[in-house]
């Protein structure tokens, strides 16, 4: 999803390399690919509850596939998440906060933050939040697809909470970022927050789907994968601010402005 629209935000000013172009677990072919360039590394393991079952198929492509990017860049922006965070604060995460995920798939989020930095002074982590787009699997087309026809109700948890981003903005940002000299951790995330309730309910509303919706908790809808409860991210490094969610929302559904 976001590397499609950076693709589409750089207006083919770019060369985006695709999973068959490059393996990042492949050293020496990120060398050759790679040597000299500032690269926005999108490639990602992001299957969170997949992880849990294959947490070395994550950490390889998360953390050593982005070591290797990074050695072979001049520059590297590695994109990060909240799931690098706990959720145990009642307040934005900020970019100083340490680290503590609750997954396999945060914890190789984690070790990709940290190869990048060690293998690239020049180098730029941004944790985003609740990704969604077009052209791959995300919350928003989801919620679309099951409650279309569906005539039994809905049920989405209402005790996570965090800020839905949509990549269309985030591509926006990115680029700037990447043609800065700008360094270490920045948290780039949609503005304003929700929990998957309110963002379910919202996704249905504007799409005009009548669909009924029911909240529950985390407990009565286990997944494989622990989640933070709170992981809405602030910056404290005047980080970009991106429109709010809703925005973002609205644009993915093609709602005019």
């Amino acid at each position: 999803m976001l590397g499609q629209d950076i693709v589409r935000a750089a207006r083919g000013d770019v060369v985006a390399l695709t999973r068959a172009d490059l393996d990042v677990t492949d050293a020496d072919a990120a060398r050759e690919a790679l040597a000299g360039s500032t690269v926005i590394n999108c490639a990602a393991h992001s299957d969170v509850d997949g992880a849990e079952s294959d947490p070395d198929r994550a950490h390889a492509v998360n953390a050593e596939g982005a070591r290797n990017v990074a050695q072979a860049a001049e520059r590297v922006i590695y994109i990060s998440t909240d799931y690098v965070f706990a959720g145990s604060k009642h307040e934005p995460y900020v970019e100083s906060d340490p680290l503590d995920p609750l997954s396999a798939y945060g914890a190789s989020k984690a070790a990709g933050e940290l190869a990048t930095a060690e293998a690239n002074a020049n180098h730029l982590i941004i944790r985003s939040s609740w990704l969604f787009g077009r052209g791959g699997r995300n919350f928003v087309a989801t919620m679309l697809a099951l409650a279309r026809g569906r005539e039994d109700e809905l049920r989405v948890v209402d005790d996570q909470v965090g800020c839905p981003t949509f990549t269309g903005h985030l591509a926006e940002a990115l680029l700037p970022l990447a043609a800065s000299d700008q360094l270490g951790i920045l948290h780039v995330a949609g503005a304003s927050s929700c929990s998957w309730f309110e963002f379910a309910r919202e996704i249905l509303d504007r799409a005009g789907i009548e669909a009924e919706l029911q909240p529950c908790s985390t407990e009565q809808f286990p997944r494989p994968a622990r989640r933070p409860a709170y992981s809405v991210l602030g910056s404290e490094r005047g980080g970009p601010a991106l429109p709010a969610w809703q925005d973002g929302l609205d644009a993915y559904l093609g709602v005019p402005a």
